[in-house]
């Protein structure tokens, strides 16, 4: 999560460039055939996605958006090495302006079948809903994900815990890619749900009713082996395909004659994921790897989301890049991705993740500057980072992660 500051000019590009800045909108990665997308870039947000309107290849055809964007808490972030990340300070009114002009251009950036996912906190999720459902429709609206996203806090103020955010979810139409995401049962979950074994077979199962709420007409509102459903319910099945389950041994009858249907859990897809998830916590509340940027997102929480709502080969869009968790998460799942930040750091960590990965967590934090990150630094200029030895670290490192590092011209 990065603020880009609107601007119509290109002096938010950063100064490290060696192009002079009236020469170029952005700066940009590309896989090195150029025949996938896969960019990086380092500007205003609000330039990048007007420029991507114009661009034929993506305008119309990105299947699937998540973005972080600042969530208006009044501070300033700093990343691991101490290092400034952004700010995230805004009256209301500008906030919900900085947000509706770069949504509205999102929307149009979306492919019929492609769907968004805003990750928000409390403070400013139920103005952006309200934004969000005059840009996407209200009946595009498809839920808020309530997140876990830290440990219990020992609060002093008067209020509860604050240990949750939201993400909420939209679709371009109701045609929209959904791959719908299953937990795998475990062993207690899987005693508890399904107690039973058959004989025989061995298969593990559970008994449910044959019947379901509401009355009905025809064949499921009528009687099966003399039997009527109970009152204000009807057969979920009709008559005669509940005589060939049954001879299947699919039904289970009890000792007073009462039919239940049996489920098996050899054909059970999973627990199907509901609207609250409580294992995807911020890395830096876990003991796990992280990039220092400050405000990194877990990267499963990330790859949930890209495989329910989009398929390998799909374009996904990450205009608040941050530490780069979308992008990294959506190579690893064969997606074409974008990326944009205004953050100097942001982009550095993102083109260190790519080539180096992410670091342990732990307390000790260096201010030293080595050589590798004058090289990572060089990716983005396009220059041959010398190692000393007559060859260059910067094409190995490219070579590494099939990405090259090139300027784009303002288009």
């Amino acid at each position: 999560m990065a603020v880009g500051v609107t601007s119509n000019t290109c002096s938010t590009v950063s100064s490290i460039s060696l192009v002079p800045q009236d020469q170029i909108r952005f700066r940009c990665t590309t896989d090195y055939s150029g025949n996938l997308i896969k960019r990086l870039y380092h500007a205003d947000n609000l330039d990048v996605l007007n420029s991507l309107i114009k661009d034929e290849r993506v305008c119309g055809k990105i299947d699937l958006i998540y973005i972080d964007p600042p969530y208006n808490t009044g501070g300033a972030f700093e990343t691991r090495e101490q290092k400034h990340a952004y700010n995230d300070n805004f009256t209301t009114e500008g906030y919900i302006k900085f947000m509706e002009v770069r949504l509205v251009l999102m929307h149009k950036l979306l492919s019929p079948s492609g769907s968004i996912y805003v990750h928000l906190d409390s403070n400013m999720v139920f103005h952006i809903k309200i934004l969000m459902d005059s840009i996407f429709g209200e009946k595009n609206f498809r839920g808020m994900i309530t997140r876990k996203k830290c440990k219990s806090k020992n609060f002093t103020r008067t209020t509860y815990g604050n240990i949750s955010d939201y993400i909420l979810f939209y679709t371009k139409s109701d045609s929209a890619k959904w791959n719908r995401p299953y937990e795998q049962w475990d062993d207690e979950k899987i005693l508890k749900e399904y107690p039973f074994i058959e004989e025989g077979t061995g298969r593990r199962h559970k008994r449910v009713p044959c019947h379901a709420p509401g009355t009905r007409n025809g064949a499921t509102g009528g009687p099966w082996r003399g039997m009527m459903p109970p009152e204000g319910k009807h057969w979920q099945y009709t008559p005669d395909k509940l005589d060939e389950m049954d001879a299947k041994g699919e039904i289970y009858w009890s000792s007073n004659g009462n039919p239940r249907r049996k489920v098996y859990l050899d054909q059970s897809k999973g627990i199907a994921v509901q609207d609250i998830w409580l294992d995807f916590l911020d890395v830096n509340n876990q003991n796990t790897h992280l990039t220092g940027y400050p405000t990194e997102k877990n990267i499963d929480m990330l790859k949930r989301i890209i495989n329910s709502s989009s398929n390998p080969g799909d374009i996904v869009l990450d205009c608040f890049a941050g530490s780069g968790t979308t992008l990294v998460a959506a190579e690893e799942l064969g997606r074409q991705w974008i990326g944009v930040d205004i953050g100097e750091e942001a982009i550095k960590i993102i083109q260190n993740r790519f080539v180096n990965g992410t670091k342990p967590l732990g307390d000790y934090v260096s201010q030293r500057k080595n050589k590798k990150d004058t090289i990572l630094q060089s990716l983005f200029d396009g220059l041959d980072s010398d190692n000393g030895n007559g060859d260059s670290t910067l094409d190995n490192n490219i070579t590494k992660c099939n990405i090259q590092y090139q300027m784009f011209e303002e288009l």
